[in-house]
């Protein structure tokens, strides 16, 4: 995304301690198992697309938070690009299928919010170069 503020949280702990420190952890400061499903994580959220933009969700900055526990249970919050958006009942779904997908994850719960509220600041520079928005 665009800069540290941006980026989705990605936790490796237990949930409630995550919400607790909000901190996240780089992947390079990973064990090689975890630093590997993080990235098949991510890799799973990415296979996910908007219907009305043509860019994955992550890169669009639709995900907020990723929190992985020690059990690999993974609880992610998201929002929309906007509360009306036609696929708010599904898109929650379809993020939840694409990470249970992951070989080695445990269960897989997905928060909707809308604080803060997503706006275009949000995008990675791939999903602006995607949009024609530089």
């Amino acid at each position: 995304m665009n800069d540290e503020k941006d980026m989705p949280v990605i936790n490796t702990s237990a949930p409630e301690k995550a919400a607790e420190t909000k901190e996240s952890v780089a992947i390079e400061d990973l064990s090689p198992e975890m630093a590997a499903l993080t990235d098949d994580i991510i890799g799973a959220m990415k296979s996910v697309y908007d219907p009305e933009i043509p860019v994955d969700i992550y890169e669009l900055g639709l995900i907020y938070r990723v929190d992985i526990s020690d059990d690999r249970d993974v609880t992610i919050d998201m929002t929309l690009t906007a509360p009306g958006c036609p696929v708010a009942e599904h898109m929650p779904r379809w993020v939840e299928d694409a990470v249970r997908s992951v070989d080695g994850v445990g269960d897989v719960m997905v928060n909707m919010t809308f604080e803060p509220p997503w706006d275009p600041s949000r995008m990675s520079d791939e999903a602006r170069v995607a949009l024609n928005m530089f």
